[in-house]
C-alpha cells in the first residue's frame, strides 16, 4: 500500500540539522509535499571537511522541488542565536507552523570514560537545543492559532543506561521537553510529539560509531515518511512518543522492505537502545 502524504502547500517548517542524513531527508520530503523549508545547521562550506553537505545545498534541493527555502547557520548551544534564527525565519516567511527538532550530538561511553565536555555537548545540543528551539517558536505558534512541534527522540522507557548514560539522558530529555510542552500547550491547537526509529538508520553517525552493518540499517526515508504521517494528523494527536513502524502500520504499511538496505527486516536495535525489553508487536 502506498502512503498518501498530506498536502503541505503554503506551510513552512523550521528544521534543525539539515545538512545531511535524517534532517536533510525530512527537509526534502516536506518540500516534495509542498512545504517551505528553513534549513539550519552549522555547515555552510564542506570543501575542507570529510563531511558532505551544507545547509545551502539542502536549500537548493528543496527549491528544485518547487518550494521556497531559506538557510540559517545556527549553533543550537547559543541561546541568542536560536532566538534570532526563529525571528529571521518568521520574518522571511511570515508564518512558521512546523518546528522539527532533529539535530543531535552523539557519543557512547561509560561515565568514567566520558569527558565532561562531551557530556555538556550532548546536553546542550540535544535537550537544551530542543528546549531553546521549541521555546523560541511557542509565542508565534500560539499567535497564529496552532502548529506542530516534532522531536526526533525516543520514548522514555528506562531509568538507567550503562555504557551510554550521557547520550540516553540527552535524547530522552528531548522527549521529556516535548511531551511537557504538549501538556502546557493544551487547548492552543499546538501539537507536540516525538518520533523514533525502531531500527538503526543509515547515517554517518551509525557508520562512524559502528552501530551494526547494512543488514541492521534502514534508509532515512522511513523517518521522513513517519514525519509526514504525523503532520497529516490533527492537533488532537499530541503528547505522544511514537515509533516509526507503529505510525506507518497505522497508515496501512505492512511491508517495510523498501526502506531496508539489504533483504530482510533489520532487528529493532534503535528501539532497544533505550528500551532493552522492546519487542515488535505480533
Amino acid at each position: 500500500m502506498a502512503l498518501e502524504h498530506p498536502d503541505l502547500s503554503g506551510r513552512t517548517a523550521f528544521i534543525t540539522g539539515t545538512t545531511r542524513g535524517i534532517g536533510k531527508q525530512i527537509a526534502l520530503a516536506l518540500a516534495e509535499a509542498g512545504c517551505n523549508v528553513v534549513s539550519t545547521g552549522k555547515t555552510v562550506d564542506d570543501t575542507d571537511s570529510d563531511l558532505d553537505g551544507t545547509i545551502h545545498e539542502t536549500v537548493d534541493e528543496c527549491e528544485e522541488r518547487g518550494v521556497d527555502a531559506h538557510a540559517i547557520q545556527l549553533d543550537l548551544r547559543d541561546a541568542e542565536a536560536v532566538e534570532a534564527a526563529a525571528a529571521e525565519a518568521i520574518d522571511v516567511f511570515g508564518e512558521v507552523d512546523i518546528v522539527i527538532n532533529n539535530a543531535s550530538a552523539i557519543q557512547m561511553a561509560n561515565i568514567e570514560e566520558m569527558p565532561a565536555n562531551r557530556f555538556d555537548l550532548m546536553t546542550d545540543v540535544n535537550v537544551r537545543g530542543t528546549y531553546l528551539t521549541s521555546r523560541a517558536f511557542v509565542p508565534h505558534l500560539k499567535d497564529i492559532g496552532g502548529g506542530r512541534i516534532l522531536t526526533n527522540a525516543p520514548p522514555v522507557a528506562m531509568d538507567r543506561a550503562p555504557g551510554k548514560a550521557a547520550y540516553a539522558w540527552s535524547k530522552m530529555g528531548m522527549t521529556f521537553v516535548t511531551l511537557s510542552l504538549a501538556s502546557e500547550l493544551s487547548g492552543t491547537n499546538v501539537a507536540a510529539n516525538s518520533f523514533w526509529p525502531v531500527t538503526v538508520i543509515d547515517t554517518r553517525a551509525s557508520r562512524y560509531f559502528g552501530m551494526g552493518t547494512e543488514d541492521d540499517w534502514r534508509s532515512p526515508a522511513i523517518v521522513a515518511d513517519t514525519v509526514l504521517e504525523l503532520l497529516g494528523r490533527d492537533d488532537e494527536f499530541t503528547g505522544n512518543a511514537v515509533y516509526d513502524e507503529d505510525v506507518l502500520r497505522e497508515a496501512g504499511i505492512t511491508d517495510f522492505s523498501e526502506y531496508n538496505l539489504t533483504e530482510g527486516d533489520p532487528a529493532p536495535l534503535s528501539a532497544q537502545l533505550f528500551d532493552p525489553d522492546y519487542e515488535r508487536p505480533e
